[in-house]
């Protein structure tokens, strides 16, 4: 029974008026905060003007939160979409009643096709270097980001793992349950920890940011290894829409490209840069 965690918090914080301030919302608050603060050493080291780190953060936060958010109705519910486009966008809901949801819902996929979109608009416009430059470097802040994004999960007893068939793991009372699943949503949280450190050695400690995108191939290598990995400790998503080729569900079949991606600027022979 020591092995045993019986889950169940709140996953409120506390109450403003008919507004309630979820873990969920705080673990994004501490993620974008973490970034710019960690991006700001970054740019202070590549003498970059801070002025344009107001920039990067706007861009950042708009492309990862229209990214996620569409992401997750295009891969998981795309009928949803369709049939309510506005609630999609928006943090609150109109029907059966009006209600605050806060963005409930949100694909890590997405975010990051939303923000290499928002990443090559930001060196465009504003910094005025390569692509793959900054993707190098905010791929260091966003690893870290994505662990505090798992840990409002876990406070949400969503996306939860497969039961253990034995003593091990967490009971998810707030779901209504009385045995053990795989605490999942922590698997994830702490590769990203571990993957956070390695960008950051390798970014610091090593002349690898010197070869353009190979942290930003690392980064995809590491990452969705581990989300590929993890899926199969998870319970399915989508009910009926989850089995691919070989059994694979939805999150791993999207993981597979974006290893290859990795590998590809990883171990390229060109400095060609975007």
């Amino acid at each position: 029974m020591l092995l045993q965690i019986d889950w169940n918090p709140s996953p409120i914080l506390f109450k403003l008026g008919p507004v309630a301030i979820r873990y969920y919302s705080l673990m994004f608050v501490i993620a974008f905060m973490l970034g710019l603060y960690l991006m700001k050493k970054i740019f202070i080291n590549e003498k970059i003007s801070l002025e344009k780190l107001d920039s990067l953060f706007i861009y950042s936060v708009i492309s990862i939160l229209i990214g996620a958010r569409l992401g997750h109705f295009l891969f998981y519910d795309p009928q949803f979409l369709i049939e309510k486009p506005l609630e999609v966008l928006l943090p609150f809901r109109f029907s059966p009643k009006f209600e605050f949801t806060g963005f409930a819902g949100l694909a890590s996929h997405g975010a990051a096709i939303g923000v290499i979109i928002a990443m090559y608009l930001f060196s465009k416009k504003v910094l005025k270097k390569p692509m793959l430059f900054i993707l190098d470097r905010i791929v260091v802040p966003v690893a870290i980001g994505a662990m505090f994004v798992r840990l409002g999960n876990l406070m949400n007893s969503e996306i939860i793992g497969k039961p253990t068939n034995s003593d091990f793991g967490f009971v998810f009372k707030k779901l209504g349950e009385d045995f053990p699943r795989h605490p999942a949503q922590l698997y994830e949280a702490i590769s990203y920890l571990v993957i956070f450190i390695i960008l950051w050695f390798t970014y610091w400690k090593t002349d690898k940011k010197q070869k353009s995108g190979y942290i930003f191939g690392l980064f995809f290598v590491l990452l969705w290894t581990a989300r590929f990995l993890v899926e199969f400790f998870k319970e399915k998503q989508v009910e009926g829409g989850e089995n691919w080729i070989l059994g694979l569900n939805t999150g791993q079949m999207l993981s597979l490209p974006l290893i290859l991606v990795g590998l590809y600027f990883m171990f390229r022979k060109t400095k060609a840069q975007i």
